[in-house]
């Protein structure tokens, strides 16, 4: 056997021993500290803990939920890709609420543009359960932007706190396509289409919409928007006319928000919270939120990997894109679409 064949070997061996060695301190760590080191990976299935803010009365508990940014059902952070808005986990803290006899009561601090129509109306119908089922309070705090889908998922509150510049209302429905038709000419791109009936490539980048889409279209905006009024009208005891004052996708400020009686007070989260303690004799209890373990030595260590064996930065730009993607669907969203 030559020198090189005997260089191989050696090579062969010692990858096969680091391997197992690493194969079996993985083992270990998932079964003794990750719990589960591929939901960690993924974002999934992440273990949901609870961190005391403030009080000492731990019988008679305050939730602190927080919405902030789009609301939109993108999935959950992981190691490769963190977002800014957890739908499902946000979705999961109500949950907790609806069967924990000692929380007394929420505060709900929004600061978002709104989102999807779906997703608005998941935490409107958890909101409202909570207040049917559990007869329990629910402040809500606007930050410096509480507008569309924001707005809805605040209506069924008990009280609705905004700053003077907090920027809300924007009550109404979106929805937008793209047509690059003529630019695609110009540069001798052709799209080739197949369909089984006329309308299956309505919103298509490369088609105008027809009158009768179009109508369509509007149909489906027009019945959304009457479902959002509705929402709006129960929420804050006000007849359809009044809300349609307002409801005509324009914004206001909090002060022009009190004086349509879409808010009921101007404050800022402190006000909030006191107000809430004070209203319901509930003085010294425990103001708590929910987190979920992305920290600590085990997110350093899955970092330090990520970062060896992850995704680059092109892919993880790819994989952005391909996150933020979205088609042409209703919103309850104000701003850049």
């Amino acid at each position: 056997m030559n020198v090189k064949r005997w260089v191989a070997l050696i090579i062969a061996s010692v990858l096969l021993v680091v391997s197992l060695g690493i194969n079996t301190v993985f083992a270990i760590f998932k079964a003794d500290f990750f719990g589960s080191f591929d939901s960690l990976m993924a974002g999934n299935n992440l273990e949901v803990f609870e961190t005391v803010i403030e009080g000492e009365d731990y019988n008679k508990r305050i939730a602190y939920l927080k919405v902030d940014g789009t609301i939109q059902d993108i999935g959950s952070s992981s190691l490769w890709q963190p977002v800014a808005y957890d739908h499902q986990f946000f979705l999961e803290q109500l949950d907790n609420i609806l069967y924990d006899e000692t929380v007394q009561a929420v505060v709900l601090s929004v600061n978002s543009p709104g989102g999807g129509v779906k997703e608005s109306a998941e935490i409107y119908k958890k909101l409202l359960e909570i207040k049917e089922e559990r007869q329990i309070p629910i402040y809500v705090s606007m930050d410096s932007m509480a507008a569309s889908g924001g707005y809805y998922i605040a209506a069924p509150a008990d009280k609705i706190f905004a700053h003077r510049d907090t920027i809300t209302g924007s009550i109404g429905v979106i929805m937008q396509s793209i047509n690059y038709q003529e630019l695609a000419e110009k540069v001798g791109v052709k799209f080739q289409t197949f369909k089984s009936g006329e309308h299956k490539d309505m919103l298509s980048p490369m088609r105008d919409v027809t009158e009768e889409e179009r109508a369509m279209m509007q149909d489906m905006i027009n019945e959304t928007y009457e479902e959002f009024v509705d929402i709006v009208e129960k929420g804050r005891n006000m007849s359809e006319a009044d809300v349609k004052k307002v409801a005509d996708g324009r914004i206001l400020g909090g002060t022009k928000a009190l004086e349509a009686g879409l808010i009921d007070e101007i404050g800022d989260e402190e006000a909030t919270i006191a107000a809430l303690r004070a209203d319901y004799s509930l003085e010294d209890a425990a103001l708590f939120e929910y987190t979920y373990d992305m920290g600590g030595w085990q997110s350093y260590v899955g970092m330090k990997i990520g970062s060896m064996f992850g995704p680059s930065a092109e892919e993880k730009m790819l994989m952005k894109i391909m996150a933020d993607y979205r088609a042409p669907k209703m919103m309850y969203l104000y701003g850049e679409y």
